[in-house]
């Protein structure tokens, strides 16, 4: 039985699988449906924030709107760090040396 080997490079890891077939696959590989969903989320939020500019709505509802899109953005981004930190960080760890430093450099 051939196992399949992991190496890291960049932030993603290579699947090597026994006929020799490879997929880069990064932290966030396993939830990329639930990440296009928000970013598609966040674009509509945006959209209709210009859309509110432009018909010149009150400052303070188009301040609310401008604070929904932004906490949407810092929750995806907390999401990614952590998919970083569970996959990239933990595989380099793993490797140790210069590599895990590097890595947990980047997440900072």
């Amino acid at each position: 039985m051939v196992v399949p080997r992991f190496r890291n490079e960049d932030l993603s890891i290579v699947l090597y699988t026994p006929r020799g077939y490879h997929v880069r696959m990064n932290g966030y590989d396993d939830n990329k449906a639930d990440l296009r969903k928000r970013l598609s989320r966040v674009e509509g939020q945006v959209r209709g924030i210009a859309r509110m500019v432009d018909e010149d709505k009150y400052c303070i509802d188009i301040l609310t709107q401008v604070s929904a899109a932004t906490r949407a953005l810092e929750t995806m981004a907390l999401s990614l760090l952590s998919d970083h930190l569970s996959h990239c960080v933990a595989e380099a760890s793993a490797e140790g040396g210069e590599v895990a430093a590097e890595k947990v450099r980047e997440a900072n």
